[in-house]
């Protein structure tokens, strides 16, 4: 992995960093350049204060990531994303990390503190900088020209014009919109305007000029608890992403499906659909002439997921309601279909999911719920996370049961979260199911 996160969906005007230069000042831009407009020059200007970080895997001395990352005290302290440092926070005895300046110049770096939700992370280059970033105040208009800086992949630094275009309206976190390029291995560098006040740190992209950057009132707010709390050793890093984590899904479960639900009709069953600002919802069905049955399905997932290591990403709620109804089958048949599809999942997860250094392997367990006039079988499957002690993994399905043409399938899936706060959504979600009017 290396550079930006590439989003499938993503999702403060707060504090921005300008530049304090400690030696002579280089000259302002003109207002129109010979070539390229302002950029030119913001580049001149500001790269030096960009680095390139990557992380080294220390058997065999190569790169297993690389992203950028930029000065913002004369110190030594550099900014970058999470992401780009994940690998050394989980496994520090395997990984080491570098930032390499504008002269080619190569330091070993320390991993001063982490934010995971905010995907950030504070370096100690050990070096003085001699120019840097500092953080004031900044209001920024939608519409305005932004440059990004960073280190794609290794063609070296890069710079990409884009637009500001405001923070995204339905997130968990804060993200800003920015309609510009990110590339691999930009993640970490800085969004700048032109006269060098950082609005965000480049994280994600979803492709065709649609990106995404960290607001830097977040970065600010790590900067200042790095400085507050001295240096860390690289193996206490992961015990602040588990107490992160934990803090982050007891905030955004409190309230979550507590009723009243807001609640969707498919066909005589009443379920519950986006239950916050932070869900997006969407439908549609599967009528295949090789099936004897037809499905109509209704989908409700979070936009935000917090990056984890590798592959791995938490922080993930989603739910699909199947509404499978059948003119073909009999009641036995029909019967022994939606037994089939639940019994499905405890299958599949316990048959995927073995275990490894990072989670225990699934367990399922199928019971019988009887909620008002909802009559079900139910499955349950968890896995616990190693590393992050109290987050667990939990995927739990409900079939109807005693329907002869018609019965409803759903499934709650949530990642990241306490084994306490997944029973009490569970039970929330289960409650809002319900006969139709």
């Amino acid at each position: 992995m290396s550079g930006v996160r590439t989003a499938v969906a993503l999702g403060l005007v707060g504090l921005a960093l300008v530049p304090a230069l400690a030696q002579r000042r280089p000259r302002a831009p003109t207002r129109d350049e010979s070539e390229g407009g302002q950029t030119p020059a913001v580049f001149r200007r500001f790269a030096p204060a960009v680095q390139k970080v990557q992380v080294i895997e220390t058997r065999s001395g190569a790169k297993a990531v690389t992203g950028s990352g930029f000065a913002v005290t004369p110190d030594g302290h550099a900014i970058t994303n999470y992401h780009v440092v994940a690998k050394l926070v989980h496994d520090p005895d395997r990984y080491r990390v570098e930032a390499i300046d504008q002269a080619g110049r190569t330091r070993a770096v320390r991993v001063v503190a982490v934010d995971v939700v905010h995907d950030l992370a504070v370096l100690q280059t050990g070096a003085r900088a001699s120019q840097w970033f500092t953080l004031r105040p900044a209001a920024i208009a939608q519409g305005r020209r932004l440059y990004s800086l960073g280190h794609p992949g290794d063609l070296g630094i890069a710079i990409v014009e884009g637009t500001y275009n405001g923070r995204l309206p339905h997130t968990l976190y804060p993200r800003i919109h920015f309609t510009g390029s990110l590339n691999p291995g930009m993640s970490g560098g800085p969004t700048i305007t032109r006269e060098g006040q950082v609005v965000g740190i480049n994280v994600a992209t979803s492709g065709n000029q649609q990106s995404f950057l960290v607001p830097v009132d977040d970065a600010a707010r790590l900067l200042r608890r790095a400085l507050a709390g001295g240096p860390r050793p690289a193996d206490s890093l992961l015990a602040d992403v588990g107490r992160q984590l934990a803090s982050y899904q007891e905030d955004y479960l409190r309230d979550l499906l507590a009723p009243p639900v807001q609640t969707a009709t498919l066909g005589h069953w009443r379920v519950p659909t986006r239950p916050a600002d932070f869900f997006n919802c969407w439908g549609d069905s599967d009528e295949d002439p090789d099936q004897p049955y037809v499905i109509v399905h209704h989908y409700c997932s979070t936009d935000d997921d917090v990056f984890l290591t590798g592959d791995e990403s938490t922080g993930i709620i989603d739910f699909q309601h199947d509404l499978i109804s059948s003119d073909k089958l009999n009641r036995f048949q029909f019967h022994a279909l939606m037994t089939r599809k639940l019994r499905g999942l405890s299958r599949d997860w316990e048959i995927a999911a073995r275990g490894d250094e990072d989670f225990t392997p699934y367990r399922c367990r199928i019971g019988n719920v009887r909620e008002r006039e909802v009559t079900a079988k139910v499955v349950m499957c968890a896995r616990r996370y190693k590393r992050l002690p109290g987050l667990y993994d939990v995927v739990f399905r409900l079939a109807t049961l005693g329907e002869a043409r018609a019965g409803l399938l759903t499934t709650l899936t949530m990642s990241g979260v306490s084994f306490a706060n997944a029973q009490t959504i569970v039970r929330r979600y289960v409650g809002a199911i319900g006969r139709g009017p």
